[in-house]
């Protein structure tokens, strides 16, 4: 590789990696947003917040990583165009097209990661955040509750105190648990119990030993009953959609079960480093403007194929998943035609005057 060829690769690696880092920081601040949501109404626990943001975060690479790509690349090159550098290349027979190179290289590890992500660990992520909020829902001690200390209940249901708790976080001795429900108050006492999980979501504190007492509240007429076992409610949980649990199953099961909505998972993960690499072929051409010439409106043109792209790409993944198309024609009738027109708009590139040439 020339010496000029590895400065351009420098210039086009810091361009891309800055602007991946600042994609990355703003995807992560909404998914914290929806994390500490999801919190409040008792979907995660919030000990696994910090874990839970690492690993749902990968997924966002599949996401930001292509235009990532993009637009770092678009910047570089133009600020080639811009401060006349191209030409300067162009007199010493460096045109557009000798930039393959460190567009190449910098390209690559760029595809590679995306199609890593995309195909393996992305739904492995998934899979081990969704492992760990069920293990949470199974045991108090990951949910954030110890003994000697009054804790509130998912979802504002109450508060709960217990002296005792086994290691593993099921089991619990001497419990206290006070409810507010439709303007009544519910006090419970239990000597011991267990957390009971029925179903996907539907957990229940069996409690053995104990009294209850409930009434109005505002009213003096109270009630108290003894108990053997009893069991108290915990508020659920919300159960993810079909979708979410696609992304928590690993590629090679979906290919297993060819269905329609796997395929279409199946093809969205596939079509992502393909994608990536075809912004990348872009980059180049759409680049090109002339010595001090904004670039802003170069940028929002840009954007404007990243977001037709990624329509195109939303709508034959729901097509798929509806049946309406088949999965092995896939998502390549977008990929062809864009590819084909970047490839076209590449090798014209080159043959375009260089700034300050006669046109």
């Amino acid at each position: 590789m020339l010496l000029i060829e590895r400065h351009l690769l420098r210039q086009f690696a810091e361009s891309v990696a800055a602007v991946a880092i600042v994609l990355l920081l703003i995807s992560l601040g909404g998914l914290f947003a929806d994390l500490v949501q999801e919190i409040a109404k008792g979907k995660v626990p919030a000990t696994l917040l910090l874990s839970q943001l690492g690993l749902r975060s990968i997924r966002f690479l599949t996401l930001v990583l292509p235009l990532a790509l993009f637009l770092g690349l678009l910047l570089a090159i133009g600020r080639l165009y811009a401060e006349s550098e191209m030409a300067v290349l162009a007199s010493v027979g460096l045109g557009p097209q000798r930039l393959w190179r460190p567009l190449f290289w910098v390209a690559l590890p760029v595809v590679l990661v995306v199609g890593l992500a995309s195909l393996w660990l992305a739904p492995l992520s998934a899979h081990k955040a969704k492992e760990m909020v069920e293990t949470a829902n199974r045991s108090f001690l990951i949910a954030g509750l110890e003994p000697g200390r009054f804790v509130e209940l998912p979802g504002k249901g109450g508060i709960l105190y217990v002296t005792e708790l086994t290691p593993d976080g099921t089991r619990f001795g001497h419990l206290f648990v006070q409810r507010e429900v439709e303007g009544r108050l519910d006090i419970v006492t239990a000597q011991d119990g267990n957390l009971k999980l029925v179903g996907e979501a539907r957990r229940y504190l069996h409690l053995n030993n104990g009294f209850r007492v409930e009434g109005a509240l505002g009213e003096q007429a109270f009630r108290m009953m003894r108990f053997g076992e009893n069991d108290i409610r915990v508020p659920d949980r919300e159960v993810g959609n079909h979708d979410d649990d696609l992304t928590a199953t690993d590629s090679a099961s979906l290919i297993a079960t060819g269905k329609p909505a796997e395929l279409a998972e199946l093809n969205w993960r596939m079509a992502m480093p393909v994608f990536a690499a075809i912004l990348a072929l872009f980059a180049l051409p759409l680049a090109r403007s002339e010595p001090r010439q904004p670039q802003y409106g170069l940028i929002l043109f840009s954007l404007l194929v990243y977001a037709v792209g990624m329509l195109l790409l939303l709508l034959g993944s729901g097509l798929i998943g509806n049946g309406r198309l088949p999965a092995a024609i896939g998502l390549w009738w977008v990929h062809l035609p864009m590819l084909a027109l970047a490839a076209w708009m590449f090798a014209r590139d080159g043959r375009l005057p260089r700034p300050g040439e006669s046109q």
